[in-house]
């Protein structure tokens, strides 16, 4: 009895090896640190893949862009080098246009909006161009309502932004947000964004407070003005070729794992908003109301330039928005 229970312990370890060695890689990149929701929401992932794959895949998460940034993450995935990556709305939008237009000034009025208009028709649409480009959109994930900081002043009007040097993420609609408020934008890579803030070369950024914190940018520009001019979503985008070679039902598992994963994360995302601003004012930010009124009536011609690019898609999403 006891060799027959040695070997059975022996071909069970066997072919555990053998599962885990014929086990292949989903290779999952992205730009966010430890302690941001996007970076917990990619472990999760990660947990989950092998579950509902019986072992067959397993993924291997490359953060804090270790695998290059948002844009050399996308081409990796359009060329085959990396699988998936949850990526920032304003580099997608380098490739998909109507991507960019989910973050127009003032567009959505909370996240709940938000997700009801990515998880339906819209949401569809972009993904169909997604693939016309290489690449699967599979879910979206947050990255929230931007917020402006400052080195040196609160911002609470249109006038107090401008000439403002102020870095945005290579995304042409914020480009044209602080265009229009009169500010002196540059795009940044968000890896070199601490040390340019601290050379000098930007007044300012913005971004969401989960972002400023996890980054730590509130040490560089302490004071934060709750502008919430813009949304920005965080597409989780596979390259296509990868995606087409998957069988039906682990297409289903890498959805489905990417929408828990997702829920997570939006939640998360959400609550820390709401958390950080206690937790930044502890360590010293100064935060600041806005005049929102003036905010939506300066950038409003923003919507003109999209509106002639996209109009019949453009006019399907503020349909949807506004439902």
């Amino acid at each position: 009895m006891k060799t027959i229970a040695k070997t059975l312990v022996s071909v069970c370890v066997a072919s555990a090896i053998s599962t885990s060695a014929l086990a292949e890689t989903i290779v999952f990149a992205h730009g966010a640190n430890q302690g941001n929701p996007r970076y917990e929401a990619a472990e999760m992932f990660a947990e989950l893949i092998p579950q509902c794959t019986a072992g067959k895949y397993d993924v291997q998460v490359a953060p804090s862009a270790t695998m290059g940034d948002d844009a050399e993450q996308l081409i990796s995935a359009q060329a085959g080098i990396i699988n998936m990556s949850a990526n920032s709305q304003g580099t997608t939008a380098q490739i998909i246009p109507e991507v960019g237009t989910l973050g127009l000034p003032f567009l959505f009025q909370s996240e709940s909006d938000v997700w009801r208009v990515l998880d339906g028709e819209i949401g569809q649409i972009l993904d169909k161009k997604a693939q016309n480009a290489g690449l699967k959109i599979v879910t979206f994930w947050d990255n929230g309502f931007r917020n402006v900081t400052h080195t040196q002043k609160s911002i609470r009007t249109p006038a107090d932004i401008k000439g403002m040097k102020i870095r945005t993420p290579p995304d042409e609609v914020a480009l044209d947000i602080f265009e229009s408020l009169g500010a002196n934008p540059a795009p940044l890579a968000w890896s070199e964004l601490p040390t340019a803030l601290r050379s000098g070369a930007f007044d300012g950024q913005e971004n969401p407070l989960t972002n400023i914190y996890s980054a730590k940018l509130h040490e560089i520009t302490p004071y934060i003005s709750m502008t919430g001019h813009q949304y920005q979503s965080t597409p989780v985008v596979a390259g296509l070729a990868w995606w087409e070679s998957l069988d039906e039902t682990t297409q289903n598992c890498v959805t489905s794992a990417a929408k828990q994963a997702g829920w997570y994360q939006r939640g998360r995302n959400m609550f820390e908003a709401k958390r950080l601003k206690a937790v930044l004012e502890s360590e010293g930010a100064i935060f600041s109301d806005v005049d929102y009124a003036a905010f939506v009536k300066a950038t409003a011609p923003v919507y003109e330039k999209y509106e002639t690019q996209y109009g019949n898609f453009l006019k399907k999403l503020k349909q949807a928005s506004e439902k």
